[in-house]
């Protein structure tokens, strides 16, 4: 656990990859089925170990990769008589209420459900089809009933050159999605572009295709001779898989490459092959081939961000996210056309009229996005929206709220510790006792003087927060910060002279499920144990030293002015 803003999770030595994520939502997208449910937060570190701030960003980039139903994994159900842990789940990330989260955990699904109103609206947008050559992994796969799992990709998607392909679409901003040999050969061809039951897409990429059913590469030419344009990375395919037939169908397969004949290289590289009313491009830089098709891309992935893009009746649904370390703020381009804009923050549920400027290479809008966070951004392509305007600012100097805190513990076990005063802030586990052990939530409060400056609004920025906290500022509730950023708009609160803040924060279980290994009690009493660590052996927490706890900092108020973005800037 560190205080990144993206943390990685490891399942049998795999990471989470949103490229992986895309066979899911590539499935529903092709076929027009409106709903891609997840599997979430499985195995985001060891148990009892992973705060909500670490499932956000996992969130994040399940939606970046067209998932749009989350579905929490697991949440166990336990009789409420069933001593603490309660009955537990074998997977890590424990969604129950014996878990202290159980508490802020609303701050998550409000989330969640504000993110996917929109991303459950309308139709997938993605502009090209990346072809999934499994017979090139069927060919040189030793076992073969070998199954293609999450937990093995290195064996049957990186090693394909179609994972290369799909990286470099990712990290230029080409939106696509994956299309088995089935589906290929239900796609038409209607306007130039290939129509699915459920999408419409400019082309097709072969991506170093080596071995290819005749059937669908017939559908391929076919496509073409009406109009589509097909993509072939470094060359043709050049075996048919099985063994039925097969001097017979190679022969085909020879006649159909010839019927495919391409042209000299142009100064790019790329070469062209007319078939019918469209035409096949070959070449090895698929970042040339994409621009020789036409594709368009969304530039703002030049910026760090992820995003995910959907059509709605007058425009577009964008979700995007900085999952990276650095701010990003100013201009970002779109890559497509947008008259105006809304923008939506699905943290804090704040919305307003964005600001978005005509360029000679297309609309821009204007975001300001700290490490962690996200927006929806919902695009109109010409009709020009009215309303209050988004509301831009820019951070001053923070103003550390320095004092002294009176600590008391309110909430867990397995028993409430003493009440102390620090004026330092650091983890509540160095008083030692119980409080070493404690799982549950202590209420932080500080009396302090109100700045005398007179800013147009003031964020209150808690600094590092073990794990998630409720905020009350003058009995006044700002809300919940439970992820990267953790700030919240103090709006009218704030008041001159003095002011009392009440921080309530809650950690994890970690602390208490060690004490009890060390204690030696048999806490693991359940049904069909299946019940391991994150490495898959026995599980033991006796040797965890404490994890921090409670309200670290430090503390401070931003002053921060308007600053409606200019076009000009």
């Amino acid at each position: 656990r560190t205080d990144s803003v993206f943390i990685e999770r490891r399942v049998y030595g795999a990471q989470p990859d949103p490229l992986l994520f895309k066979f899911a939502s590539s499935a529903a997208h092709l076929t027009g089925h409106p709903l891609v449910a997840s599997e979430t937060a499985t195995w985001l570190g060891e148990h009892f170990r992973v705060s909500l701030a670490q499932v956000k960003p996992e969130v994040d980039q399940l939606f970046t990769a067209g998932i749009n139903h989350i579905v929490f994994h697991g949440t166990p159900y336990s009789p409420p008589e069933a001593p603490w842990p309660g009955w537990l789940f074998y997977a890590s990330t424990h969604f129950a209420p014996t878990n202290p989260f159980w508490r802020d955990l609303p701050g998550l699904t409000s989330y969640i459900a504000r993110a996917q109103s929109f991303l459950q609206r309308g139709q997938p947008d993605n502009d090209v089809l990346l072809y999934f050559p499994v017979y090139d992994h069927w060919q040189r796969a030793d076992d073969p009933a070998f199954q293609l799992s999450i937990h093995n990709p290195e064996q049957w998607f990186y090693n394909l050159p179609m994972h290369g392909a799909a990286q470099v679409m990712q990290d230029q901003g080409y939106t696509f999605d994956y299309v088995s040999d089935r589906l290929v050969t239900t796609l038409r061809e209607d306007g130039g572009a290939l129509q699915a039951e459920g999408g419409r897409y400019a082309t097709i990429v072969l991506p170093a295709v080596k071995h290819m059913p005749l059937a669908t590469l017939e559908h391929l030419i076919a496509l073409a001779e009406s109009g589509a344009t097909v993509i072939v990375q470094a060359a043709m395919p050049q075996a048919v898989p099985g063994w039925e037939e097969l001097d017979a169908r190679r022969k085909r397969l020879h006649a159909l490459r010839e019927a495919v004949a391409f042209g000299p290289a142009s100064g790019t590289g790329v070469r062209t092959a007319d078939v019918g009313d469209g035409r096949f491009l070959l070449g090895d830089d698929l970042t040339l081939l994409l621009k020789a098709a036409g594709v368009g891309r969304e530039p703002m992935a030049d910026r760090g961000l992820r995003f995910a893009r959907r059509r709605h009746a007058q425009g577009h649904h964008y979700f995007v996210t900085n999952l990276g370390a650095t701010p990003v703020e100013g201009w970002v381009p779109l890559g497509t056309d947008a008259a105006s804009a809304v923008l939506f923050d699905p943290l804090r549920d704040r919305r307003g009229v964005a600001a978005v400027r005509q360029t000679e290479d297309g609309p821009e809008v204007y975001l300001q996005l700290e490490p962690g966070a996200s927006r929806v951004l919902r695009t109109f392509t010409t009709a020009s929206v009215a309303g209050p305007a988004w509301r831009y600012l820019e951070p001053g100097t923070p103003q550390v709220l320095d004092g002294t805190w009176a600590v008391a513990f309110i909430d867990g076990g397995p028993e409430l510790p003493n009440e102390y005063t620090t004026a330092q802030l650091t983890s509540w586990t160095a008083q030692g006792g119980e409080a070493e052990r404690f799982a549950g939530t202590a209420r932080y409060r500080l009396t302090f003087e109100a700045p005398t400056t007179n800013p147009d609004a003031w964020t209150l920025d808690l600094g590092r927060v073990r794990e998630s906290a409720q905020v009350y500022l003058n009995g006044k509730d700002l809300g919940r910060v439970w992820a990267h950023p953790f700030t919240l708009p103090v709006g009218d609160a704030l008041q001159p002279g003095e002011n009392v803040l009440e921080v309530e924060v809650t950690n994890l279980m970690a602390n208490r499920i060690a004490d009890l290994d060390r204690r030696g009690v048999a806490w693991k009493t359940f049904y069909d144990i299946n019940f391991v660590g994150i490495d898959y052996q026995p599980f033991d927490a006796a040797h965890w030293p404490p994890m921090p706890s409670g309200l670290l900092g430090p503390v401070a108020l931003i002053p921060e002015r308007e600053h409606p973005p200019s076009p000009a800037d």
